[in-house]
């Protein structure tokens, strides 16, 4: 059985059944968004729901007892505890003052979406692996913003107090020309002091925009890369070593059964004729 609970939770098509119930639950939960909708079928969007909740509550029973007796094998995966965590969370009663918490728990199942897509599940263990090189980028960003903001301020906050009239609406005001949204405005009204300011602007764009998102883009791809291998090796590896051992033990003792009739059928056949010769 639980051999068999096993192979179920590893099939593509189980796996193929729950991603499709997901996606499902997503359709139900924007429909509920329609009052025409929701209204009339509220009973079988709500009973549906349900339904849907029993069977990830199966199917994270099946991955328990598929690991017995090592259960606790089931909650070393990250993907695992993430998913038995919004099942719980969905047992919440949507009445009272949990009504807020149970509604953002059935909304939250659709993230469940990313752990049952391998691919996704990749793309979100790459950007966490890029984090700490991230925040290196966006401290030596946060440096530069922090120098242009106060060089703004020098410059253009009596001409332009709108924008530059201290150091955080400076720093706003950066922001959007990092975005790249109407800061051409913001520049040509400093052009009206400055007809060169157009060389502060346009060398910020390039180092905030252009250099840094740059530099964001090439961690990335560079962290996709080695998660990729990780993946390989993963799958390359044996995922279970209970299971692994249980597979070399059985056919440890089917090649001892077959030595043993071997041996018993050379026992059985009587021995070969032996012909001599007669002398003349």
């Amino acid at each position: 059985m639980r051999e068999l609970a096993f192979r179920t939770t590893k099939a593509h098509a189980f796996e193929y059944f729950i991603i499709g119930l997901i996606v499902f639950n997503g359709v139900l939960l924007g429909l509920e968004t329609f009052p025409n909708i929701s209204g009339p079928y509220k009973h079988w969007m709500d009973l549906a729901q349900d339904m849907i909740l029993g069977v990830f509550i199966i199917e994270a029973a099946l991955k328990m007892f598929a690991l017995a007796p090592r259960v606790d094998h089931y909650f070393r995966s990250g993907w695992n505890i993430f998913d038995f965590t919004i099942i719980v969370a969905s047992l919440i009663p949507a009445t009272g003052g949990f009504a807020v918490v149970a509604r953002l728990a059935r909304l939250m199942r659709i993230l469940r979406l990313i752990s049952a897509v391998p691919e996704l599940r990749l793309i979100v263990a790459t950007l966490v692996k890029s984090i700490p090189s991230m925040l290196n980028i966006v401290a030596l960003m946060s440096l530069v913003v922090y120098i242009y903001a106060i060089v703004g301020f020098q410059l253009f906050h009596e001409h332009d107090p709108v924008h530059w009239r201290n150091l955080g609406i400076s720093l706003l005001s950066l922001f959007r020309v990092v975005t790249l949204e109407d800061w051409t405005d913001i520049m040509y009204k400093a052009m009206e002091l400055h007809p060169m300011a157009w060389l502060y602007f346009v060398s910020f764009v390039v180092l905030g925009t252009f250099v840094v998102i740059n530099m964001f883009i090439a961690v990335v791809i560079n962290n996709l890369d080695e998660a990729k291998k990780e993946r390989l090796a993963q799958l390359e590896a044996p995922q279970y070593r209970d299971t692994l051992l249980e597979e070399i033990q059985a056919t440890q003792e089917s090649l001892a059964r077959l030595e043993e009739q071997l041996r018993r059928r050379r026992e059985a056949q009587p021995p070969a004729a032996t012909l001599t010769e007669e002398d003349d």
